[in-house]
Parts: structure tokens; sequence; C-alpha cells
């Protein structure tokens, strides 16, 4: 795996704890390291979209298309019915991937991979700033939890704390 950016996590860690709920020290002896998504995470994210959209077909006659309204939908729908339980964390965290590529298209961020001190995981970047989602886990950690936040929300939490980053386009 090739190295793309290191960096400091002062500045960029604040959005996991906003989203997962989590306290996280940074200092300036904590280091990431970021890199693109390798052969073998784009075939398991493939696998994971298509496991998931097989599910949903199989039990709705609904697949996942791209709709951010339709998909979220889809995903509460999943969870709200018990076809994805608390207990099936791969399936969860396929849900969460989902919803980071409606998250990718909206608010123009990649998946990456994010790894420090605490493991490797599969992230979305805006662009090349410090600013990292962490969409696998935010349906997963809280529905695993018995936390019954409605997925728009969860959805729109990720929004607010990605847009005040975001390089405005002109004539806004």
């Amino acid at each position: 795996m090739r190295a793309i950016h290191r960096m400091p996590v002062l500045a960029s860690l604040y959005l996991l704890p906003l989203l997962l709920g989590l306290a996280v020290p940074a200092s300036a002896q904590d280091r990431v390291w970021i890199s693109e998504l390798s052969a073998l995470d784009r075939q398991y994210m493939s696998h994971q979209r298509a496991t998931i959209d097989d599910l949903a077909r199989r039990h709705t006659g609904r697949g996942f298309t791209g709709d951010k309204d339709r998909d979220i939908d889809l995903i509460q729908r999943l969870l709200d019915r018990g076809l994805v339980g608390p207990d099936q964390t791969a399936e969860l965290q396929a849900l969460g991937m989902i919803l980071g590529d409606l998250l990718a298209e909206q608010l123009d961020m990649h998946w990456v991979v994010y790894e420090d001190k605490l493991g490797r995981s599969r992230a979305l970047r805006y662009r090349d700033t410090d600013n990292y989602l962490f969409p696998m886990t935010m349906v997963s950690r809280r529905h695993e939890a018995g936390n019954q936040t409605p997925v728009k929300d969860i959805y729109q939490k990720a929004v607010d704390a990605i847009t005040p980053h975001r390089i405005p386009l002109p004539f806004q």
C-alpha cells in the first residue's frame, strides 16, 4: 500500500467524535496515513454493495439506485423491518457504505483508506483536505448500541459536519 498523505491529527479527527460519539484525544504525536483504496478494498466494497442490494431486492422488491431520498428510505426500511439486525455488523456496514456513496455524491467526497493508531478504516475525504467522514460505522455503531436515530438524521448530521468546510461555488 502506497501512502499518499501524512499529517497530524489535530483538526481532522474532530468530526469522528461528533459523528460516532467518541472522545478521541488528539496530539501532535498522533499520525494518520491516508491512501487510495487498494484493489482488494474496491473488490470488498463492490461485494458488500451487491450483497446488501440483493438482500433489499429479495425482501422489499427494491434495490439501491443512487437516488438519495429513495436509498435512505430503503436503508430505514431494512432496519425498521429487522431485515438487518444489530448483530449483523457486515450488513450494517454495507448500509453505511450505501449512505457513504450518497454523501460522496452530494458533498464531492471520495473513498480513501484512513489508518491511525486505532486501525485501518475506509473513510470519505473531502477533496484533499483534513475533513473525513466514516460512514461505514455511522449506521452500525448506532444500531448495535440500540440507538434508533433515523437514517435521514444521520445523513443530515454528516452533511452539516462537512458543509462549512466546502469550497463555496461561484454565484451561490
